[in-house]
């Protein structure tokens, strides 16, 4: 298998989408037998493993758990065949640095767009816009260098190309699921934890907390249903989303910041996930909902067109339909069972293994075309 350096500005022990899906690659990778080493800025509280290198950083002061790594490329990683890049910040372009330098294809993975840290370093909506347009700018440069780059759905490609006018190949390779851990079991448990009656129908979101996210729908299109709705994950939106909930006469609770290990049974409690974001890149959460066997009502906007097969693991509904949104979680909660076993049926279509699969034809074709 093929020698991979891949170069990432976020890392353990911070856990979020882009950690998630390089540390389940590369466990999955090194589980082949192949080598994948991991290039991150350093962090407290997260003790590197073997083949895992930590590089020198400072806090991001306008991103909370983001740290920025100096562009340096350690020896250990420099006699590879593969250069990935998950990231097109500091630790990104070293990882370009050391592709021109070994002569190695680089593979880069669009995760998150570039324009949406805007919003973290403006907050007058002209300051915002204006450094929008020069991500934009900024991603054309970067991952037009790349041989390839890789996003997680159909719809982050058509942003890609149509959009911010990317002139590389653009591939779509899901992120996927860890199936082993995402699957169907009994919800009691986790009810009974957190006190939810176990007899009435669980509607629940869990991942950040922003106000991009539009989760205040969520509590729109609830208003009056006789369910439990329950909330995992933090962010700036949380405060806001709770004075709503406090005003409404339901049961409605705010569970926090969920450990990675109490999420599978979070979602097998579940009877129904609710997803109005827009903004998604893929969307992982509602995934890991389906491989748990639980239908997801999304917005049918961003990746959730893709994401969500309408009919078949759940429902979409038009961006600020609030009637819609409603209608597709009592749809949902009607046709619970069928939605489930559809569910199920595609597990091993998402899991890690066939993203793993994909990544691997990838880096094999791009050889092929240096060799």
């Amino acid at each position: 298998m093929p020698r991979v350096a891949a170069f990432t500005d976020t890392y353990l022990p911070t856990v979020n989408g882009v950690t998630y899906t390089v540390k389940t690659w590369r466990d999955r990778w090194l589980a082949r037998g192949g080598r994948m080493d991991i290039v991150f800025p350093k962090a407290r509280g997260y003790s590197p493993d073997p083949g895992e290198h930590a590089v020198r950083s400072l806090p991001f002061p306008f991103y909370d758990g983001f740290y920025l790594g100096t562009p340096s490329v350690p020896e250990a990683v420099e006699d590879v065949d593969i250069v990935h890049a998950h990231t097109p910040f500091s630790l990104g372009l070293g990882g370009l640095r050391l592709s021109r330098e070994v002569d190695a294809p680089f593979i880069t993975s669009y995760h998150t767009p570039t324009s949406e840290y805007a919003d973290y370093l403006a907050q007058r909506e002209f300051l915002s816009n204006g450094l929008g347009r020069i991500a934009e700018s900024y991603e054309r440069w970067f991952f037009g260098q790349a041989d390839t780059v890789l996003v997680p759905s159909a719809d982050t490609k058509r942003h890609l190309t149509d959009e911010v006018g990317i002139e590389s190949r653009v591939e779509v390779v899901p992120n996927g699921v860890d199936i082993e851990t995402f699957r169907p079991a009994d919800g009691t448990e986790f009810r009974h934890k957190h006190g939810i009656d176990t007899d009435r129908p669980l509607i629940g979101y869990t991942g950040r907390h922003g106000f991009e996210k539009s989760l205040t729908s969520i509590l729109d299109a609830i208003d009056g249903m006789d369910v439990t709705v329950v909330f995992g994950g933090d962010g700036p939106a949380r405060e806001t989303l709770e004075a709503r909930a406090a005003e409404m006469d339901m049961d409605i609770r705010f569970l926090g910041f969920l450990d990675r290990e109490d999420l599978p049974s979070f979602y097998a409690a579940l009877n129904v996930f609710a997803f109005p974001s827009p903004v998604e890149t893929q969307g992982i959460v509602a995934l890991e909902a389906n491989a748990a066997g639980t239908p997801v009502v999304g917005v049918n906007a961003g990746a959730l067109e893709d994401t969500v097969i309408d009919g078949v693991t759940g429902y979409h509904f038009e961006p600020g339909d609030i009637a819609g949104f409603r209608d597709g979680l009592e749809r949902a909660l009607a046709n619970n069972a069928e939605l489930s076993e559809n569910c199920v049926s595609r597990r091993d279509q998402i899991s890690v293994e066939a993203a793993v699969d994909q990544l691997l034809d990838v880096y094999e074709r791009e050889l092929a075309q240096y060799s």
